[in-house]
């Protein structure tokens, strides 16, 4: 169109201009929302809200720009100020010249493209490499569960008295606020026995150590003055996700497919081969004593001259112990059963069940002793069973390292150790969920790159600009992993959807660049080189922009802001990656491109 229209306005018209571009870097960055919507488990738990809410706010978003931007300008704006924004300041004009000049080279010469391409991708490698890896993000939460098991059988009486010594333990650290203690219960809210329960301990706000310093002080003094407590320290939210996946601890290795004796037996290898693992603390080798039992065994041969069967002594034992519900009675709005059982006086004691009568179909009164012998049993183990398999689950959990190179080690140690001929070998705990989770956000960021190429082969209908605008987003990652490890944060849930965001954003500032140029017909380099002094300034302003708005969650200003920190990490580094790669690397890389696929098509007729 042209600009001196005078039956438009002409910035109405210069919007017109901008429609197409505009549309497609929102739809850029919109459509990588999509595929997290799909998310199951902890990480759908997370992240759709969040995704929908990014989506919706980018859509409002594209609406004003298309909107209500170009009239507010068409009112404010005037011919003077566009005048200045086109004549840029000093520094600017000095930084448009080393971009273009080092575009240029990069064109003139496709060895460079090579070199840097290479480059960062060798750095992006060693950096991934050498990154940790977690499920949910590391955050102080401010207080944490203390979990407790007294040993099997004591009473409530004997656990409190245990536990009093913790919490002079916990009064005497400077850094602790306030507690609470439950005994024969949980937060959890869970069938809690008598020997068992759990604390929240609440820290000061200011002037303390950080978290993990305090678990692990407390975790050591109790261990060293109350030995016979089985502990586990968390934070609020891991217990939580923990109890939502029945696996709270990081690290659990689940034996199973031979008999139970020769799985326990494996099991105490197992948790003294990993308790000497650096990091790796709290271990439990999955022993679980549920307390004493009382077993009676019937002598088939006693039991049948008295005319009884073991099945029906049985069932005559199980109703003088238990009882039987006869009837009901109505009290107030509710029935309650009425039950029928023995005297309390004559089953109170195990010297007692030997004189229980059981009715012989004679009609004789058989003492129960006579039939049968009686034993208690101590401590008698819990059964686990997983997959119709039983099975014994050794657990830990981690201090102050990171679970993937933990887990690592963890395999390591159980492989070494030779296991019996039959043993199988499967990890659980919250490491099989963040291996799910990331298996899932891989599957979401291939779907997201789909999206992207479909959406630019509609803009473009040009192969080589759609595959240059995709590799530099994919290059971008490296300075992702690289951003990652220079600022020691993990690659948990938080910055693989930042992932995800960065090819969506990358994508968006790429569209922006090739506005500048007519991509219907040929493209050489002084086409490039003009869009490049054309699109460097609104390029740095809207990355500029978007790492300023990232910043205070980038260094954990504010509460909860250490739950996104990785993701602002991530899209940060991937921001600082992509302008130098959209205005120097990706021109190179479209001339090549452009020139492999002109070679391959075949010459045209006449």
């Amino acid at each position: 169109r042209d600009p001196n229209d005078s039956s438009r306005p002409p910035i109405l018209v210069y919007a017109a201009e901008m429609l197409r571009p505009l549309t497609g870097s929102s739809a850029a960055t919109v459509i990588v929302f999509l595929p997290l919507t799909f998310l199951g488990g902890v990480a759908g738990s997370f992240f759709p809200p969040l995704a929908l809410t990014m989506a919706i706010t980018l859509s409002i978003s594209f609406l004003v720009a298309l909107l209500a931007v170009p009239l507010l300008a068409r009112a404010w704006v005037r011919a003077s100020d566009a005048a200045k924004m086109e004549t840029s300041g000093p520094w600017l004009q000095r930084v448009r010249g080393h971009v273009t000049r080092t575009g240029d080279r990069v064109m003139a010469a496709p060895v460079r493209l090579v070199f840097i391409i290479g480059l960062l991708v060798l750095g992006g490698g060693l950096a991934y490499l050498r990154l940790g890896s977690g499920f949910m993000p590391r955050m102080d939460e401010g207080g944490f569960i203390f979990d407790y098991v007294a040993p099997p059988g004591t009473s409530i009486t004997e656990t409190d008295r245990l536990l009093r010594q913790v919490e002079a333990i916990v009064r005497k650290l400077p850094d602790v606020q306030s507690y609470s203690r439950r005994t024969g219960l949980q937060l959890g809210g869970g069938l809690t026995e008598s020997n068992a329960g759990d604390m929240f301990i609440r820290l000061k706000d200011k002037g303390r150590r950080p978290i993990e310093e305090v678990m692990s002080d407390l975790r050591q003094q109790v261990e060293a003055t109350v030995p016979g407590l089985q502990i586990e320290t968390a934070q609020l939210m891991e217990d939580l996700i923990g109890d939502l996946i029945s696996n709270p601890q990081p690290i659990e290795i689940k034996l199973a497919g031979v008999p139970r004796a020769e799985l326990e037996q494996a099991a105490l290898k197992v948790a003294d081969g990993i308790g000497k693992i650096d990091g790796v603390v709290e271990v439990f080798d999955g022993r679980k004593i549920a307390g004493d039992a009382i077993e009676i065994r019937f002598d088939r041969v006693r039991a049948s001259l008295e005319g009884l069967d073991p099945q029906s002594a049985s069932d005559q034992v199980d109703l003088l112990l238990a009882g039987t519900q006869t009837s009901q009675i109505q009290v107030g709005e509710k029935m309650v059963g009425i039950r029928v059982w023995t005297p309390p006086d004559i089953r109170q004691r195990v010297e007692q069940l030997g004189a229980l009568r059981l009715k012989s179909p004679a009609g004789q009164m058989v003492p129960l002793s006579r039939i049968a012998s009686i034993r208690t049993v101590v401590g008698q183990p819990q059964q686990d069973r997983d997959n119709l398999r039983d099975i014994v689950a050794v657990t830990a959990r981690l201090e102050s390292r990171d679970l993937g190179s933990a887990m690592k080690d963890v395999q390591a140690t159980v492989k070494s150790l030779h296991l019996a001929p039959g043993i199988g070998v499967e990890y659980g705990g919250i490491y099989a969920e963040q291996k799910q989770s990331f298996n899932e956000l891989v599957m979401v960021f291939l779907a997201a790159l789909l999206l992207l190429a479909t959406l630019l082969m509609y803009l473009y209908e040009r192969t080589s600009v759609v595959l240059s605008i995709l590799v530099t987003a994919l290059l971008s990652l490296t300075g992702v992993f690289i951003g990652l490890w220079l600022t020691g944060t993990e690659l948990d849930l938080s910055s693989m959807m930042g992932l995800t965001m960065v090819i969506g954003i990358v994508t968006e500032v790429a569209i922006f660049f090739f506005a500048e140029v007519d991509t219907n017909g040929p493209i050489g380099v002084a086409q490039l080189h003009e869009a490049m002094q054309a699109r460097l300034r609104p390029i740095l302003m809207t990355s500029s922009i978007a790492i300023l708005a990232l910043s205070p969650l980038a260094l954990g200003i504010g509460a909860g802001s250490e739950m996104q920190r990785p993701l602002a990490i991530t899209i940060i580094s991937g921001l600082i990656t992509a302008v130098p790669l959209v205005l120097v690397v990706m021109p190179s890389l479209f001339l090549v491109l452009d020139r492999i696929g002109a070679k391959k098509r075949p010459p045209v007729r006449t």
